[in-house]
């Protein structure tokens, strides 16, 4: 069996790390999470207020039935 030249191996990978250094299909995935993580930080806080208001509410009408 006859061994490749190390310089045709050599171009191969560097053609293969050029492509994916180019490669941004993943990047879209990232900011979409990201963003979303944003907005859940924002979201969160605001739903425990609404919750504990419910609570509060739903208490009150309890006590008066």
């Amino acid at each position: 069996m006859i061994a490749p030249r190390a310089g045709w191996m050599r171009h191969t990978m560097l053609k293969q790390i050029q492509k994916f250094l180019k490669d941004q299909s993943g990047a879209a995935a990232i900011e979409y999470g990201l963003i979303t993580s944003g907005i859940s930080v924002a979201i969160i806080p605001g739903v425990k207020d609404v919750g504990s208001k419910l609570a509060a509410i739903f208490t009150l009408l309890q006590n008066a039935l």
